[in-house]
């Protein structure tokens, strides 16, 4: 279980202070996928860097676990099982997809291993594993790849900052799809994805919407989904295609 307990985080921009996030209280429970949405600069991206360890708040303190980690940093909260994908994944030229799953695993990673991750998310094992991480990989082909390193990683909590950005159509319906057996596949593992797409919001198990750096709705998505869809809220909140 996650736990943010009055967490605020501000930025100096033109010598002025600007909240970015304002005094949130929050729990993500254990084996649920929970999407956060909300209109373009609401404070969502950066409430999974400070989740993520990227960033720390200025006030408030996050407790994975029991534990208070508001004080550690990216690698000591990966180390506790916190795993985060970015909306550009890394490129890295000079590593095959193979080297990469076996570097994010932290462990031993046999081929046969490997090779089952890449079905997982949707790949071709035959096609991938030797192929290098580098400019030849389309957008889409890249989230799938990140996510199976997630996944080579286990843990106990993962973070998608808008998974969708920069990818085509085609590519974002297959990872609707990822998303969805690995919904199936969570046990007591938990999933946070920022997004606007209401595709997205219709995976969720719980909805929070962030505006203004505060809370603005949460709760099951049953329950918030139809607040949103069909309102002018729904416009700013949730775009509907790539």
């Amino acid at each position: 279980m996650l736990e943010l307990k009055n967490i605020s985080f501000r930025v100096d921009e033109d010598g002025q202070t600007k909240d970015i996030i304002q005094n949130i209280n929050l729990t993500i429970p254990d084996s649920k996928i929970v999407v956060v949405t909300g209109p373009n600069g609401g404070g969502k991206s950066t409430l999974a860097r400070l989740i993520a360890g990227i960033e720390k708040p200025l006030e408030g303190q996050i407790i994975f676990k029991g534990q208070d980690i508001t004080e550690l940093g990216i690698t000591e909260r990966a180390n506790l099982g916190i795993s985060f994908a970015f909306q550009q994944p890394v490129r890295f030229k000079g590593i095959t997809v193979y080297d990469l799953l076996k570097i994010a695993s932290g462990k031993t990673v046999s081929f046969g291993e490997a090779c089952n991750l890449l079905s997982f998310v949707g790949l071709c094992a035959r096609d991938y594993i030797r192929r290098e991480v580098n400019s030849s990989l389309s957008g889409g082909e890249l989230k799938r790849i990140e996510i199976a390193t997630i996944l080579a990683r286990g843990g106990e909590l993962a973070i998608f900052d808008e998974p969708e950005a920069g990818i085509d159509l085609w590519s974002f319906q297959n990872l609707i799809e990822v998303f969805e057996n690995l919904r199936r596949k969570i046990e007591k593992s938990s999933i946070i994805i920022i997004s606007h797409q209401e595709r997205i919001l219709n995976i969720a198990d719980e909805i929070i919407v962030l505006k203004d750096g505060r809370i603005d709705k949460k709760g099951p998505r049953e329950e918030i989904l139809p607040q949103l869809i069909g309102t002018s809220s729904m416009v700013s909140y949730c775009r509907q295609d790539i």
